[in-house]
């Protein structure tokens, strides 16, 4: 029996560059999707999964997420006040504040992903643990999400996994690049990797990691040793290669689609694919979309 995956940990405390100037003053992460925003995406996908308890890695600038996840009185009462008009306002702010025990931690230097992992060795502890990448909003079929896939699978491996999609040849320069054999079904075997391959050479398959892994807290050691890699960063991709290499690490070519918060299109994307499900925008975004294009 393997350790149970009770922890997350939301790397957020990158800058929103690719998104200026919306991101000047407003975290990327609490850019909205529709009327959440997408950091509530994130914890909600691990609670569903079983996730007891997140840390959110942020930075200086931030503190809206904390504040988006505290209770409110004030706001409360007032939307209490407003009878059953607002029962269902109270209802979704309640809800954000009683999601799981979050926690947050700085990282005072943006050194990489890999830095920004290393700073919750003591949140982790000797536990394994989820980590869910601060851009990629993933949603998957209800009861299904991609940190519940990840889970089932390490549970029968008792392996480091990794969500993984095919990305295009023009992509995967700007992804990391994974070696892979297949297992069975949508689950691989994964025995080395490569962040961002600069020539075709360094590529191994167009599978990349997309957003999500779940890791042995054996990675911290490696991550202490790991010497800055790709963009002088240190980068999580090269410490989980040691693992893929000397153990295998599982990859899941997951079931859910993938939205990159950190580009303007897929902001875009997430929010139109969003309201047209979303009961109180659905009719209205689909008829305004066939109209529209009708003109494009």
């Amino acid at each position: 029996m393997f350790q149970p995956v009770k922890k997350a940990i939301i790397p957020a405390a990158g800058l929103g560059t690719r998104v200026l100037p919306a991101t000047k003053a407003i975290p990327k992460e609490m850019l909205p999707i529709v009327d959440k925003p997408a950091i509530q995406y994130f914890v909600e996908e691990a609670v569903e999964a079983g996730i007891e308890e997140i840390l959110i890695i942020t930075s200086r600038g931030k503190s809206t997420m904390e504040d988006h996840f505290d209770a409110s009185p004030l706001l409360e009462q007032k939307l209490a006040a407003g009878g059953e008009s607002k029962a269902d306002a109270l209802r979704a702010v309640q809800h954000a504040s009683n999601l799981a025990k979050i926690t947050y931690l700085r990282q005072k230097e943006q050194l990489g992903l890999g830095h920004a992992v290393l700073q919750a060795k003591e949140f982790v502890g000797d536990e394994p643990f989820l980590v869910l990448y601060g851009d990629d909003v993933i949603l998957s079929p209800k009861g299904n999400p991609v940190c519940g896939q990840l889970i089932r699978a390490y549970q029968q491996t008792g392996r480091g996994c990794v969500a993984m999609k095919q990305v295009t040849p023009q992509q995967i320069s700007r992804y990391c690049s994974l070696k892979v054999d297949p297992i069975q079904d949508n689950w691989y075997n994964v025995t080395d990797m490569v962040e961002k391959p600069s020539t075709p050479q360094q590529i191994f398959s167009l599978f990349s990691i997309l957003g999500r892994c779940l890791l042995p807290a054996k990675i911290f050691d490696i991550l202490q040793n790991t010497p800055p890699g790709a963009g002088g960063e240190i980068q999580l991709t090269d410490a989980m290669a040691v693992l893929a290499r000397t153990e295998g690490v599982t990859g899941v070519d997951f079931v859910g689609h993938r939205y990159d918060m950190g580009n303007k299109f897929g902001i875009l994307q997430a929010n139109i694919d969003v309201g047209l499900t979303h009961p109180e925008t659905a009719d209205q975004l689909r008829e305004y979309i066939q109209n529209l294009a009708k003109n494009l």
